[in-house]
């Protein structure tokens, strides 16, 4: 029936369930209501933190691009930026800035800053992963152990070793790279302060939440079941009994850490070795819940009850789960009012009933029957008399002594000055509803107390952002106001401008009506330099025709020239052998005698005669060759008339062409002074609606102002509200070191 619980423990177990059995479905509330809260608290912190870090990249880079920021940025400006961000972020111990190389060029902890993470170190896993999306993607990295956590110390949690997680947020550039990160650090032991609250816990011997490792995405080296959270039996301050640093003693040896229960701690059954009941089945279904008598056992193997539910924060690519548990003997150690009234009344009624027979049997056997019926009487009223008083002094009495107490406690913070640093001692009252309702309230105050605390931050917050508000309105307004005024030099400029350009437009009118005028007389002159030049060319090619024919005229006179000279030397060879002929008839002649005198007269005679003709011949010759000489030097020279006449008319085709052009450039010189005057049209009217633009903004720039001065006012009111809500808030005294 017991189980591994056994007899011995299993049977008180198994009573105390079954009397407080009713209280089943409000102890399952219970615990999926821690669980329920424990959640939304670290969703909500996780969000809020990742918020801190874009606030503080969009205000990096509204300043400056990717580039500049991660090179060359004004450390002034990144001390205030980063400044504020680590004011508002309470659980940041560290803020820094990482390039494309993984270098530390800017921290809040100057240490750190030059610092480079090769890959394999620290949280260079987070980086990869974050840095793998083109468009770059956030991480929450960890719990891992950083040696820098541990030197820059605690912050906001008081119990701090070197675990730690790293919220990484990429810087891209152009979209697409992602050039570097912004880093915020948070010790790991502020989950544990999350999660656990101590004042408030409904079982305070027992009661403990812890995250472990449900399902490693990114750290895959963490083992399922591993503790990722500070086990509120660590440190000593937040149990009553064994701790974790001093060793849990069991009956399977002692469990214990070195340093801290994160990664060091694998919650399992020491009797098997196996992840533990809770740890398993939650890791298996994602949600567990079991309150039912004999519960599971724990690592210290003992009987546990409670709720566990998986879980992924914002940005953490691995899933968490968190057990939220109690010990099943404290659980149902309570004993209700009503119970123990039941008891002392039915005490009460017997030992009445048994004094009551024994006197009426004394007074029966020695006095009337009347008399024994009215003592009978007057002993119910004494022995009930007494038995109220005896369950008044018992039970009642101390029940109403103790809702007194907790009356006054809460009579003190509702009508007094709201001390909610005050909290009701649960082991100054009976183990019944009363230790309940003390715990419980306990527990609201603690829930109270939170919420004003962060609402006391909240409207620090609000207060010094409506002071920077107002600063940067005053900036603004100032900003605004030159903007105004060298609006109104620009205006001024702009209307002195468009007179220029109304004077500039008509002067080009006029520029263009003279052009026109000069470009028709132009047109007229060119046209009568164009008909004289054509009639010129006409001509020239006239006196080109009549060359040509002289010299081919000269050509054939050249030619008959030649000719004669060929008879000429034909006539000579005749001479010259008429000659010969007439001397050798002279010769024969001689020989002859008397009878041949007369035929050398003859022979004589015709010796004279071809000399005369040898003579005349060469005379004839000679006027042929100055006749040919002057031929040919007429010839050349109607050449050289014929090449003038062909560069005339080459120089009037020349002199045409450029009236042409000279035509055409007067008619592109009017189209470029139209194109001139439709540009000084266009640049009036724009300029134009420029002007009613400038006025528009000018009209826009007085609106904004206007919007500036009330946007102030409006910081000023909420100001003032935040004060007014500061002044409610100091009402109630808290503790400042609780921030959760």
């Amino acid at each position: 029936m017991f189980g591994w619980l056994g007899f011995t423990k299993g049977l008180p177990l198994w009573r105390s369930y079954r009397l407080n059995e009713s209280l089943k479905s409000d102890v399952e509330e219970i615990f999926e209501g821690i669980a329920d809260t424990r959640i939304n608290v670290l969703h909500s912190w996780a969000t809020d933190y990742w918020r801190h870090l874009e606030r503080l990249r969009d205000q990096l880079l509204s300043t400056s691009d990717a580039a500049a920021l991660l090179s060359s940025a004004d450390r002034n400006d990144l001390d205030r930026t980063f400044t504020e961000t680590y004011s508002r972020g309470t659980d940041f111990t560290e803020l820094f800035l990482l390039d494309e190389s993984n270098s530390v060029v800017y921290s809040t902890y100057p240490v750190h800053i030059g610092a480079v993470y090769v890959q394999g170190q620290a949280f260079t896993a987070g980086i990869g992963y974050a840095a793998e999306s083109a468009q770059g993607r956030p991480c929450l990295f960890g719990p891992y152990s950083d040696p820098i956590t541990l030197r820059i110390g605690p912050r906001s949690s008081t119990f701090h070793d070197a675990m730690t997680i790293m919220f990484i947020l990429p810087i891209i550039s152009g979209g697409d790279r992602t050039v570097g990160a912004i880093c915020g650090r948070v010790p790991n032991d502020v989950l544990g302060d999350l999660i656990q609250r101590e004042s408030g816990h409904v079982y305070p011997d027992s009661g403990d939440n812890y995250i472990f490792m449900a399902k490693p995405m990114l750290n895959k080296h963490v083992p399922p079941g591993t503790a990722l959270s500070r086990s509120r039996f660590e440190d000593r301050t937040f149990t009553h009994g064994e701790n974790l640093k001093d060793g849990i003693t069991t009956d399977w040896g002692v469990v214990s850490v070195k340093e801290h229960t994160e990664l060091e701690l694998i919650f399992t059954d020491p009797a098997t070795g196996m992840l533990h009941p809770g740890v398993a089945s939650t890791i298996r279904n994602g949600s567990n819940l079991f309150v039912e008598f004999p519960g599971y056992s724990d690592y210290r193997h003992i009987p546990v009850i409670g709720k566990g539910v998986t879980f992924q924060l914002p940005h953490c690519p691995d899933l968490w789960g968190m057990m939220c548990e109690g010990d099943l003997e404290e659980v149902y150690r309570q004993r209700s009012i009503g119970w123990r009234q039941m008891k002392l009344g039915a005490a009460a009624i017997a030992l009445s009933a048994v004094a009551a027979a024994a006197l009426i049997w004394l007074i029966a056997s020695q006095a009337p029957l009347w008399l024994t019926a009215v003592s009978a009487g007057l002993f119910h009223i004494l022995f009930g008399a007494l038995s109220i008083s005896f369950v008044h002094k018992k039970a009642t009495g101390k029940v109403v002594e103790r809702l007194q107490a907790i009356n006054r406690f809460i009579r003190i913070n509702a009508e007094g000055e709201g001390d909610l640093t005050q909290r009701l001692t649960p082991n100054d009252f009976e183990n019944d509803e009363t230790r309940e309702l003390a715990k419980w309230i306990n527990n609201m105050i603690d829930s109270l107390e939170n919420i004003m605390l962060r609402v006391k931050h909240a409207s620090d917050d609000v207060r010094s952002s409506q002071h920077a508000m107002i600063r940067s309105t005053t900036v603004t307004a100032e900003s605004t106001e030159r903007v105004n005024q060298n609006m109104h030099v620009m205006l001024r400029s702009i209307r002195r401008q468009l007179k220029d350009i109304d004077v500039a437009k008509d002067v080009a009118g006029e520029m263009r009506e003279q052009l026109r005028s000069i470009e028709q007389e132009a047109d007229r002159q060119i046209a009568t330099a164009q008909g004289e030049v054509e009639r010129i060319g006409d001509k020239m090619q006239h006196i080109s025709a009549k060359v040509q024919q002289s010299n081919e005229t000269i050509r054939t006179f050249i030619h008959t020239a030649e000719q004669i000279r060929t008879v000429l030397h034909t006539i000579e060879e005749i001479s010259a052998q008429t000659h010969l002929l007439a001397l050798n008839a002279s010769i024969e002649a001689a020989r002859v005698g008397e009878h041949g005198r007369g035929f050398a007269v003859v022979a004589a005679e015709i010796r004279k005669l071809a000399d005369m003709t040898n003579r005349s011949t060469s005379e004839v010759h000679d006027i042929i060759q100055l006749i040919y000489k002057e031929a040919q030097q007429a010839y050349q020279s109607m050449d050289d008339g014929t090449k003038a006449v062909e560069e005339g008319n080459q120089l009037v085709a020349a002199a045409s062409r450029l009236l042409s052009d000279a035509t055409a450039e007067e008619s592109r010189k009017s189209q470029v002074v139209d194109e001139v005057v439709a540009l000084m049209e266009k640049i009036a009217a724009i300029s134009m609606e420029n002007r009613a633009l400038s006025t528009d903004v000018e009209s826009k720039v007085q609106e904004l102002m206007n919007e500036i001065m009330s946007v102030r006012h409006t910081s000023q009111t909420v100001e003032a509200i935040t004060v007014l809500m500061q002044q409610l808030v100091g009402q109630f005294k808290l503790t400042e070191a609780r921030v959760r």
